[in-house]
């Protein structure tokens, strides 16, 4: 390997670990951006879980810690959410 190919794959993983992180949360709330309206059953289904209560737990920990991220729709029932 030369010098010159060691220094590209350095500033490649120099490029990765500059990349802003995100939570787990964030990652949610882009994917549901992506689908729009959707309920937690196509929600989690689109994040590639079989079980629709499978982000109970995220959307609630969004409620709480981001809430005016998340726009829930509670006249009906299942209910509808949406990423702002």
């Amino acid at each position: 390997m030369s010098l010159k190919q060691f220094r590209f794959k350095f500033q490649e993983k120099l490029k990765m670990i500059e990349r802003e992180t995100r939570t787990y949360e964030q990652i949610c709330l882009d994917k549901l951006k992506e689908l729009g309206l959707s309920t937690a059953e196509e929600w989690s289904t689109a994040m590639g879980y079989s079980n629709p209560n499978a982000l109970s737990k995220v959307i609630r920990r969004i409620k709480i810690k981001a809430p005016e991220k998340l726009k829930i729709y509670y006249e009906r029932r299942p209910r509808q959410y949406e990423a702002k």
